[in-house]
């Protein structure tokens, strides 16, 4: 019988399977960080129960790190007590963690690709919606709620419905100027932000096989922001190459039989989908986002859509969107002044990013009055930066590079965006107080960012490269 990719990762993790009730579902690999587990290893304590496997868990400290003088105390109070709350936990229950000062730290969706420890085929989950990145590498890969951490904890299984299989082809050639970040936008914006609510996507095509591991981590990372439950790429060459040589990954006679079967894995021929979606990269300009969800955006030369052309019942919503926001119906966005560009998050920190943004910058200032910042995904990211130079042609434009972290993603550390101010951003969401109370975000590509950074207001990058 043919089966689509998902199907056949799905398939072979199924413990038990029983009609009516949701599937036992075998994972792989479990990531933890600050935030999501705590209560879940409270909840093991007072059952009196280990974690099963611990060597099938890895822990890092990203949400609420600072990302300054991370040699010196958390002055933050929470944020110190979750990071070493992490610590004593990992500690007692035997997990490996990744923590301030540790070479691997970095955000947990940074550092689960880079050290070989995310690979095809597994079934993968954390306590993180951002989870669908390692999705990417051909995984099964989502985030969960913290019931669900202690869930794996103590069974290294999850009780979960099979979702719907949902196929999204990008075709074609990207203009000079778009890329990943773009692709995930333009379909957002397209299908809305709840148009892939129940399904785990499979993202295809010639515009996708294109493209780097890192810019289909990108794309897979962005698929929370439709709805989905997950999304993933079927792994090729790109990807066996990327993998081979890390810390983790497969070596010798292990790699061989692993590469075996990780060929095997693509959706056949005549598999079939709940739902297929088909784009033409040409169509795609750099994307930004004007609203309060990620599926409120447009082309950057595009002008608002009128509130009047939204459905009835989502109008009221609509405005309110655009009144936080500071827009108006009809209105461009091109041209408009920014008081910060931030550079990072799970979603665009990444060596790749670091070095397109420094390419493009390199010999230009930042705009008087508009504050940078680029935060790399991990300490291996931040030290290959610095290795290459970027750290000095940063400085030189006036960027500030920070050290790792979620940084101003999420508003739940020290790096917050003042009230009232518009932050051009490479993160993933750009709700209400995302990025600090009464925070003004629009959602953008690294290479649109670095442009907003240097003209100090909206601008399209394809002028200027």
């Amino acid at each position: 019988m043919s089966k689509t990719l998902v199907e056949k990762i799905w398939d072979a993790h199924v413990v038990k399977r029983e009609e009516g009730f949701p599937d036992i579902l075998y994972i792989d690999t479990h990531l933890i960080h600050e935030v999501t587990s705590p209560q879940a290893f409270d909840g093991l304590r007072k059952r009196g129960i280990p974690v099963f496997r611990p060597q099938q868990t890895v822990a890092t400290a990203d949400h609420n790190v600072p990302t300054l003088n991370q040699h010196l105390p958390i002055q933050e109070e929470l944020s110190r007590y979750q990071v070493d709350m992490l610590s004593k936990n990992c500690a007692e229950f035997g997990i490996q963690l990744y923590g301030l000062g540790h070479p691997f730290q970095g955000i947990v969706h940074v550092i689960g690709p880079e050290l070989g420890i995310t690979l095809p085929g597994k079934t993968m989950v954390c306590g993180d919606s951002h989870t669908s990145t390692h999705g990417a590498f051909g995984a099964i890969a989502f985030g969960i709620g913290t019931s669900q951490v202690e869930q794996v904890f103590a069974t290294q299984c999850l009780l979960q419905q099979k979702p719907k299989t949902m196929k999204i082809e990008v075709n074609g050639t990207l203009q000079n100027g778009v890329g990943a970040k773009d692709i995930i936008l333009y379909i957002i914006s397209k299908i809305s932000a709840a148009g892939g609510t129940g399904y785990f996507i499979e993202y295809a095509g010639s515009a996708i096989r294109a493209l780097s591991m890192e810019a289909r981590m990108t794309i897979c990372n962005m698929s929370i922001e439709m709805g989905a439950r997950g999304g993933l790429i079927a792994p090729d060459q790109t990807t066996f190459d990327y993998i081979k040589g890390r810390e983790f990954a497969p070596k010798g006679e292990e790699w061989d039989k692993s590469l075996a079967y990780w060929q095997t894995l693509y959706s056949d021929e005549d598999a079939q989908f709940d739902s297929v979606l088909t784009f033409k990269a040409e169509d795609i300009a750099p994307m930004i986002t004007y609203g309060t969800n990620p599926g409120m955006g447009m082309g950057i030369r595009e002008s608002i859509p009128p509130t009047a052309a939204q459905p009835e019942t989502e109008q009221p919503s609509y405005k309110k969107a655009l009144e936080y926001m500071g827009f108006a119906d009809d209105a461009p966005v091109l041209g408009k002044p920014v008081d910060y560009v931030f550079i990072g998050s799970c979603t665009n920190s990444r060596i790749e990013d670091l070095r397109e943004v420094a390419s493009f910058v390199k010999g230009k200032q930042k705009a008087q009055g508009v504050e940078v910042w680029i935060v790399p995904g991990s300490k291996q990211v931040e030290k290959q930066a610095i290795e290459e130079g970027l750290d000095k042609i940063f400085e030189a434009a006036g960027f500030q590079l920070r050290e790792p972290g979620c940084s101003a993603c999420l508003g739940m550390n020290e790096d917050k965006i003042p009230a009232g101010k518009y932050c051009v951003s490479t993160s993933n969401r750009n709700f209400e107080g995302r990025q600090g109370p009464n925070a003004r975000t629009m959602l953008v590509s690294p290479l649109t960012a670095a442009a907003a950074a240097v003209t100090g207001k909206i601008s399209d990058v394809r002028e200027l490269i």
